[in-house]
């Protein structure tokens, strides 16, 4: 009778492990925003227009993992959006151009933060900056 005790006891703690979420999809909330494309001449001394631009890809990086889980194409408007997160941290970001013209490649992660606390919520992101 003890060994059954053992064996129902370990399956609920295997059960109950396996049922933790962590940061990724599975969830009931959204994160969602736009981004605004600022054009500049080459030197960076003058904008010449803005606008929330289409086609712009999005990353999401979920929790602390060291590259991106998922990606997003902008649409009209300048909008992005991930479904179905569960609750914890996450980054958001697409690339610009640098300014300071200190990255190799010329390009730059502008990164947005977010911590999801509550299911079944839309978390809307400050708008993601670049440059153009």
């Amino acid at each position: 009778m003890n060994k059954i005790y053992k064996i129902i006891a370990l399956l609920l703690i295997t059960i109950n492990t396996a049922c933790e979420r962590t940061e990724g999809e599975g969830g009931t909330s959204t994160v969602l925003g736009r981004v605004l494309v600022q054009e500049y001449n080459s030197d960076f001394t003058f904008k010449k227009t803005e606008y929330y631009s289409e086609g712009i890809d999005v990353y999401i990086i979920y929790g602390n993992d060291s590259i991106y889980s998922d990606d997003f194409e902008t649409g009209i408007g300048g909008w992005y959006r991930f479904k179905y997160l569960n609750k914890g941290s996450y980054k958001v970001y697409a690339f610009s151009k640098d300014s300071t013209r200190r990255s190799a490649s010329g390009n730059i992660p502008v990164i947005k933060e977010i911590f999801i606390d509550e299911d079944q919520t839309d978390y809307l992101v400050d708008d993601i900056i670049i440059f153009d």
